[in-house]
């Protein structure tokens, strides 16, 4: 199991917590992972953490596919990877949701799976260095539809890239788990939990039974996270996350589609998270924070007195989780949670 430090998408400004990227690097952390919603994006900030660390992998959890083209991402990821002296990017791609896909970026929802694999594809043919083209069920290239004036054809990066970068997808569906296990290099789930972690891996051997590249199973990645708060009172450390959830399950989504509330309702807890959603909707949020179950917030956060972390840890540490992201706290806690993995 290796260790994570995950960044949040931010908020009203953004600052890099590189005194702490730093610490962790020092401290044997294995990679600092980004996000993105509709404030900073996910790849320009590995640059700048490339350029001020030595060996701590870079990766984004997630990119999204519909803020740049297949191709795009390729030669970005390519780029910070060799800017960082090569083999330490990771690029983990996803399709945010149907709210942010139309209604930020101006694109067609239309078929997330079939994307997530053209997208995957186009990637690869541009980093082994081909003449890039491909006939996918959403994407084709050369272009040749509404608006193209046939003059496209396919072209290859004349950029060397230095090392092989892996490629996880974000899922949460049993569909796109799936197809993660037979296309990509790793998976980046929502809110997993040592208590799911088996029903999600079955899903990805499902599909892992259906690759052709060979790639052996112990090197499928499963990148979890939890949160960590030490504090001796743990009713009242409990409560503070729940600010933050009741804001996902609630309203990061239409009220048809939100996939952090479907997360809750797969964990058995389908009544709360209604309940969240028609408060928070309602614009009764501190009522929508008052009704996330303490039960819900405890089994996705190591909350409470440093004894209390180190009984509970062993449930994250022996999940079948191979990656776990921790948030850039506090410096104890990215101390402490370093202690625990090297214990």
């Amino acid at each position: 199991m290796k260790l994570c430090l995950s960044m949040g998408p931010g908020g009203a400004t953004y600052k890099i917590p590189m005194e702490k990227i730093l610490r962790a690097e020092a401290l044997g952390y294995d990679s600092v992972w980004t996000a993105e919603t509709y404030g900073p994006d996910a790849l320009t900030p590995l640059a700048y953490i490339a350029a001020l660390t030595k060996k701590i992998k870079l990766g984004t959890g997630i990119a999204h596919i519909d803020s740049r083209t297949p191709a795009n991402l390729a030669m970005m990821s390519m780029t910070i990877d060799m800017l960082a002296g090569g083999g330490r990017m990771i690029l983990g791609i996803g399709v945010s949701g149907p709210q942010i896909v139309e209604g930020w970026l101006g694109r067609p929802w239309g078929r997330p799976n079939y994307r997530l694999r053209d997208t995957v594809a186009i990637c690869r043919k541009v980093w082994r260095r081909e003449y890039v083209e491909h006939h996918g069920k959403e994407i084709e290239l050369p272009y040749r539809g509404p608006g193209s004036v046939g003059l496209g054809k396919p072209l290859k990066t004349f950029m060397h890239p230095l090392a092989p970068i892996p490629i996880y997808i974000g899922a949460d569906t049993p569909l796109n788990i799936r197809m993660a296990g037979e296309v990509a290099d790793g998976l980046l789930p929502m809110h997993l939990t040592p208590g799911r972690t088996k029903e999600v891996i079955g899903l990805l051997k499902e599909g892992f039974a259906r690759r052709t590249d060979g790639m052996k199973w112990e090197d499928f990645a499963v990148k979890g996270g939890v949160g960590v708060r030490i504090t001796d009172d743990v009713k009242g450390g409990l409560a503070a996350e729940k600010q933050h959830i009741a804001l996902y399950a609630g309203g990061m989504g239409a009220k048809s589609i939100n996939f952090h509330k479907e997360a809750m309702v797969k964990r058995g807890y389908g009544e709360a998270a209604e309940r969240i959603q028609e408060l928070f909707l309602a614009g009764r949020r501190e009522e929508a924070e008052a009704a996330v179950p303490d039960e819900y917030v405890d089994e996705e956060y190591l909350i409470g007195p440093v004894e209390r972390i180190k009984e509970r840890w062993p449930a994250w540490r022996d999940s079948g989780m191979t990656h776990i992201g921790v948030r850039p706290g506090p410096m104890e806690v990215i101390e402490l949670m370093a202690k625990l993995a090297n214990s």
